[in-house]
């Protein structure tokens, strides 16, 4: 203890935003595209499992791109801007899974577990800017 007192923190609704916008997008994007690994390992069972995997795929990344964003955003207090970063949330996740398709077909399934891991470390990333945007950041001893 040096004696100093807290400074009071601010709320940075900008980062608070755009970072529940990454983590869902990023969270979201990773799901669709761990579904898309799963089928291209699994090619030649296209018949049975193709359009359920892709289908769960697509609901499991419009849900939790939505959720991180509207979890993410709780801090503010307007209820329409997080609806806004959820659905928008939601709609870049599976963007950025549809992405995932075409790192398929130029770079196979390596490209995509190189996408799916980015995508993680910017839901990652994300989510932490959210949470300093928040201004209640847990103080370093």
């Amino acid at each position: 203890m040096n004696g100093a007192t807290p400074q009071p923190t601010t709320k940075d609704p900008l980062a608070l935003g755009l970072g529940s916008l990454g983590s869902g997008v990023g969270f979201g994007g990773a799901c669709m595209t761990a579904a898309q690994i799963f089928l291209a390992l699994n090619q030649q069972r296209f018949e049975v499992l193709g359009y359920y995997t892709l289908t769960a795929g697509l609901i499991t990344a419009v849900g939790i791109g939505g959720t991180c964003g509207w979890y993410r955003s709780f801090a503010l207090e307007n209820i329409w801007q997080r609806g806004v970063i959820a659905v928008l949330a939601a709609i870049g996740a599976v963007l950025v899974g549809f992405f995932a398709a075409l790192l398929d077909r130029f770079f196979g399934v390596l490209g995509m577990v190189v996408w799916l891991l980015l995508t993680i470390a910017f839901g990652i990333i994300s989510t932490r800017w959210a949470i300093k945007g928040t201004g209640k950041e847990a103080a370093s001893a």
